[in-house]
Parts: structure tokens; C-alpha cells; sequence
């Protein structure tokens, strides 16, 4: 049996031409406040028609206050999958270490997503997340209706980046781009391809009969934060005087350059390392947290260190990153782009962040700060020096993170994306409406 009320949504259908539903199984990560700045969005604009948002039981649990959103409007319905589907549902935190977990995933993402759009009646929907179900969805797609998607993390372009070299199974995903995105491209269910990377819209569209591929902002919600609460924050950690901070935030994690750091702090001289207070903010899995406690017990007693262990609600990120002086994003061979660098660039603080792919570029190319070899600690160490040893802000043009920043703001995002939803022409068992 589906998570949904049967009577409530056959109601809906015959009362709205338009159902949109959003698709999100994903609890952990960016995915929360993605799907948050579009419900808002929704419910501030006065859309005509109906929004279903389907989610995860983890995610239902994780974040109440997202599906609280939905409680006090009647043109939205948060509709959980059922305990069943949620067993079977390969984990979403452990996509990244099984090639096996995610052919799985997609195919597994697919089934649901066609049922519940069967089911809903819906007209149109819209994959948060690509990436996990695109394998499935270039195979062949039978959905009820038209569809639109974010794409995050496209590799076939990377060549074209400096000193790009091919490492691990990066061929099987630039092998996954050229094969799948022709096919997904080229679907007539396929309404647009939203993709957080400016540099591959181009090559996108060559991929396809029609231009379907257009760049989205990564959004970054701007809350009012009184600096009474700025500075409560920053004596509650008790940050020691004479310190520069360098924030790590985020899920902390081997992927996101925790251990590298850490590395590379522990190569400072007691002069640098007096100076600096590390500041380690958001979640770490039971395995990781192990090896950060052995991590820790090499570095130098001067250094100051800072540990939240949990997880920050979007509403509430923003004041650690006023806070700090330095953002840290030593990211290991990351694809796609981060957040990070919008919050940085949003709080007027540099970063030090990986040469790698997309997210040096965008460091280099707006001035955010320092790119290094994320995978040598020893580089790492380098860029902590400059900036231990050098005002940051010398060290970034606050211009150009203003202008990075103002490009993507979460109004921008969500606009562009109900923009193309709201004037697709909507269909309904393949048939147009």
C-alpha cells in the first residue's frame, strides 16, 4: 500500500490541471535544504495547482520542521514512502563506497517514482537529485508524465579543467555522462536538465536534439541574524583570544579532507599553530569519528580545537561562517560544486580550497581565496601559513564573492526552477492536458 490518503489525492486530480510533485528520498547533506527553499518558494508565490513532495521515512524523522511546511497549506502534501519500500531502499549514506548500492538505487528510485506518479495523478515532476536514478532513467522511461531534474555532478568535462589527470573509477562516470545524458537528453518526457555547473551547460546542450540543459544557482538562504547573536555564538565556543578561525563544516569526513587537514596542521611550528583555531562543525559517522580521535592525539596541544558533533539546520549555518576567518574546503577530488563556497562568499570570508575540477575553477575564476592540492598535506599546510601569516582578506576580492554570491541566492534558485515547471505544458498518462 502507498504512503498516501487515496481520497485526497483523486480529489486533487479532477480540482487542478497542474500536480507537481518533488522527489527527494536523500535525509542527509544539501538535499534538506534544497527541497525546503522550493516549498517555501511554492507556498510564497501562490502557484496555481498542487504540490506533492515525496520523501523518505528517514527524512520525515530527520526533519519535521521541513514537513511542518506543509501542515497549514492546502496546496501541499508531504507524502512518505511506506516501511516496505524504506527496508528495501539501499541506504542512501553508503551510495558512495558501492557501484553495486547505486545500479540498485536507481533502479530501485525508478519504481517508486513510477508508482507514486501513477498513483498521485501527477502532471509533472522534478527529481531533486539526478545523479542517484539517471543510469535507470537513460535505459528507458515509461513515467505517466513529464519531468524535469537537477543533475550535480556531470564529470565527462573535466579534461578541460588544469591538470586534470583520471584517477580511481572516474572513467566509469565520465563513461555514465557520454553514454547516459544523449539518451536522457533526447527523451521527449524530459522537459529540462537544471545543473549547478556553469561550465558544462554548453556541452550539455550539444548533447541533445533541443537545448533542455540550463544553469541553477546553488542556493544559499539569506537569514536575518542580529550581531548580538553573531557574538553570543562565538562565546559560547570559547574562542580563545588571538585566534584565527578556520571553519570545516558540513558532514565530517575522509571525502570532505578531514584527515588530510589534520595532516597538515599537525606539520605547523608551535608559532603558526598557537595562532589558529580549528573549527570542526556538523556530523560524523561512528567509523570516522574513531579516526579523528586518533588524528587528534598527534596534533600539538596549541592548537585550539572546536567539535559540534551534529547536524546545523539551514536556518541556523550561516552565523559559524561569519564567525571564522578562514573557510575551510579541502575537498578530495570532489565533483560538482559546494555550497560551501556560496557561504563563504555570502560571509565575505576567504577560503582555501581544492585546485580539483569545478570547485577550483569557480575559487579561481571569482577570487574566493587559495586553491591547493587537497590531496598533499603538505600543500594544504602551505595555504594555512599564507593565511596565518597574511590578512585574509588580502587574499580574496570581496567584489567579485559579492557578485558570486548575489548569483545565487535561494529566490533565484527556486524561481528559475518553478518558472520552467509552471509553464511546461502539463500531461497526464503521456497525454497533454
Amino acid at each position: 500500500m502507498l504512503g498516501i490518503d487515496q481520497d485526497r489525492q483523486q480529489t486533487n486530480v479532477e480540482k487542478n490541471a497542474n500536480k507537481f510533485l518533488l522527489f527527494e528520498l536523500n535525509p542527509g547533506g544539501h538535499h534538506p535544504g534544497y527541497l525546503q527553499h522550493l516549498v517555501k518558494y511554492w507556498c510564497a508565490q501562490k502557484f496555481s495547482g498542487h504540490l506533492d513532495v515525496l520523501i523518505s521515512r528517514k527524512f520525515a524523522q530527520r526533519h519535521p520542521q521541513i514537513v511542518a511546511l506543509g501542515n497549514n497549506n492546502p496546496r501541499v502534501t508531504f507524502i512518505q514512502i511506506t516501511l516496505e519500500e524504506q527496508s528495501e531502499l539501499f541506504d542512501s549514506s553508503q551510495l558512495e563506497y558501492s557501484f553495486r548500492g547505486r545500479i540498485k538505487r536507481a533502479f530501485q528510485e525508478y519504481q517508486i517514482l513510477s508508482r507514486y506518479t501513477k498513483v498521485l495523478g501527477t502532471t509533472h515532476c522534478f527529481l531533486m537529485y539526478l545523479d542517484t536514478i539517471l543510469l535507470r532513467l537513460a535505459i528507458s522511461s515509461n513515467l505517466p508524465c513529464r519531468f524535469s531534474c537537477i543533475y550535480f555532478r556531470p564529470i565527462f568535462h573535466y579534461a578541460n579543467f588544469p591538470n586534470y589527470t583520471s584517477e580511481d573509477r572516474e572513467w566509469l562516470w565520465r563513461w555514465r555522462d557520454r553514454v547516459c545524458l544523449p539518451r536522457l537528453l533526447n527523451s521527449p518526457q524530459l522537459d529540462t536538465l537544471f545543473c549547478l555547473d556553469p561550465v558544462v551547460i554548453e556541452d550539455l546542450n550539444r548533447m541533445g536534439k533541443s537545448a533542455k540543459a540550463i544553469h541553477l544557482p546553488d542556493p544559499v538562504q539569506i537569514y536575518n541574524h542580529p550581531e548580538s547573536e553573531i557574538q553570543q555564538l562565538k562565546s559560547s565556543l570559547a574562542i580563545e583570544p588571538g585566534r584565527k578561525v578556520f571553519l570545516l563544516f558540513g558532514a565530517l569526513s575522509e571525502r570532505k579532507g578531514l584527515f588530510k587537514l589534520l595532516d597538515a596542521i599537525a606539520t605547523l611550528t608551535p608559532e603558526l599553530t598557537q595562532q589558529l583555531c580549528l573549527l570542526l562543525v556538523g556530523p560524523i559517522t561512528p567509523r570516522e569519528r574513531e579516526l579523528l580521535a586518533t588524528h587528534l592525539t598527534k596534533l600539538p596541544n596549541s592548537v585550539q580545537i572546536i567539535r559540534l558533533d551534529r547536524f546545523i539546520p539551514d536556518e541556523e549555518i550561516q552565523p559559524y561562517f561569519q564567525i571564522a576567518d578562514v573557510i575551510l574546503a579541502p575537498y578530495q577530488r570532489h565533483i560538482g560544486m559546494s555550497a560551501i563556497l556560496v557561504r563563504a562568499a555570502t560571509a565575505q570570508k576567504p577560503v582555501l580550497a581544492s585546485d580539483f575540477g569545478l570547485m577550483g575553477e569557480i575559487t579561481r575564476r571569482y577570487k574566493l581565496g587559495l586553491t591547493v592540492d587537497s590531496t598533499i598535506p603538505s600543500q594544504i599546510a602551505e595555504g594555512l601559513c599564507r593565511f596565518l601569516q597574511t590578512s585574509p582578506e588580502a587574499l580574496c576580492n570581496r567584489s567579485k564573492m559579492s557578485q558570486f554570491a548575489q548569483t545565487n541566492r535561494a529566490e533565484l534558485f527556486a524561481g528559475k526552477i518553478f518558472n520552467c515547471l509552471t509553464k511546461s505544458k502539463p500531461t497526464l498518462g503521456g497525454v497533454i492536458l
